[in-house]
């Protein structure tokens, strides 16, 4: 217990070092540091509805974190959340299109079995080709990403391409309000109860289920996994689907609720944020909601910094950079300083 505090400590530590260094990069730059700074609190939680449009952009955030979690669990390091992503909400973009005219007790719960099979199936080839030949996922799953991207492009300007689109953007046909699960604000109790669930299953899975107690020690010592006898690739194709699964879930969501038509090109750092979002939350489920409000709380603030603080929304990106750099980084000061009192005599 007193170790996993500390280590939440250092990632907090990490998050207040990431801004204060993008207050001190902006005040060289011209800008107000202090009006950024009070600029993001008030869009992310204190600006009246800010906390709702927060927790709109938090909980797919949680959902696909809490499925990266699970396979960074097990010692896989599946980085193809992005790819899962759009991968789910185009096959659940299909399914909708196939079952078009039904009545929406099937078909949204078909969308979102299309939706999570989808992201599944887009982790499952990396993690074969990682178990079986010994491919490294991180390049296998990244390398999805982009085929994943190009898929959404052909999906968005091919079949699903909407023919009264204005040619900006390729996009697909708009669901049928009746499919809609949330209006454009992308908050509502059934998104709410989706990753409730969600969050409770995949706490019980890590926690209650052998599964989770033989995945954690895989990621810790997989020699010693198959030494009690559990076979190291079930766990590894395991995690694979769940995280997948649970990106193609938050694709669906997005598909569904606030956006409601396939767009080329959308939410492109999505899965990397949510990666991000693990890491800070040092694989935790319980942590991983809190992270991704906080992070879901600087999407928001994206749209006030222009008005606010006259910075461009890009900033985000800028504070998501710097936050992943310090908790990739591992600065070794700060460890030998967190160290200090558990060492032993």
């Amino acid at each position: 217990m007193r170790d996993r505090i500390l280590t939440i400590i250092r990632s907090l530590i990490f998050v207040v070092l990431a801004l204060v260094l993008c207050a001190i990069v902006f005040q060289f730059a011209g800008y107000d540091a202090w009006l950024m700074l009070t600029s993001v609190a008030d869009g992310a939680f204190l600006h009246p509805g800010a906390l709702q449009q927060s927790l709109r952009w938090a909980l797919p955030l949680f959902i696909t974190a809490a499925g990266v979690s699970i396979s960074f669990r097990a010692g896989f390091f599946n980085i193809g959340a992005q790819g899962q992503f759009y991968v789910g909400a185009i096959c659940a973009a299909f399914a909708a299109e196939w079952l078009k005219g039904g009545p929406a007790v099937v078909v949204i719960p078909a969308c979102f079995i299309a939706g999570m099979t989808g992201g599944a199936l887009w982790a499952l080839w990396p993690g074969l080709l990682r178990l079986r030949s010994g491919t490294d996922e991180v390049i296998t799953t990244l390398m999805g990403n982009f085929l994943a991207g190009l898929l959404l492009i052909y999906v968005t300007s091919g079949p699903l391409k909407d023919p009264s689109g204005s040619g900006q953007q390729a996009s697909s046909r708009p669901l049928d309000a009746a499919y809609r699960i949330s209006n454009s604000l992308g908050l509502s109790p059934a998104i709410i109860v989706i990753a409730a669930l969600v969050g409770i299953a995949m706490w019980l899975l890590v926690n209650r289920t052998a599964f989770g107690v033989l995945a954690n020690l895989a990621g810790r010592n997989g020699t010693m996994v198959q030494w009690q006898g559990a076979k190291l690739w079930q766990l590894g194709l395991s995690s694979f689907l769940i995280s997948g699964a649970m990106a193609g879930l938050a694709g669906t969501i997005e598909l569904m609720g606030p956006n409601g038509r396939l767009a080329s090109g959308f939410l492109p750092t999505h899965g990397f944020t949510a990666i991000l979002i693990a890491l800070v939350a040092n694989l935790s489920i319980v942590g991983t909601a809190v992270v991704s409000l906080f992070f879901g709380g600087l999407a928001s603030a994206a749209l006030y910094l222009p008005i606010m603080a006259g910075l461009p929304a890009a900033a985000i990106d800028i504070i998501n950079a710097a936050i992943a750099l310090f908790i990739t980084a591992r600065a070794e000061f700060l460890d030998r300083l967190l160290k200090i009192g558990r060492r032993s005599p």
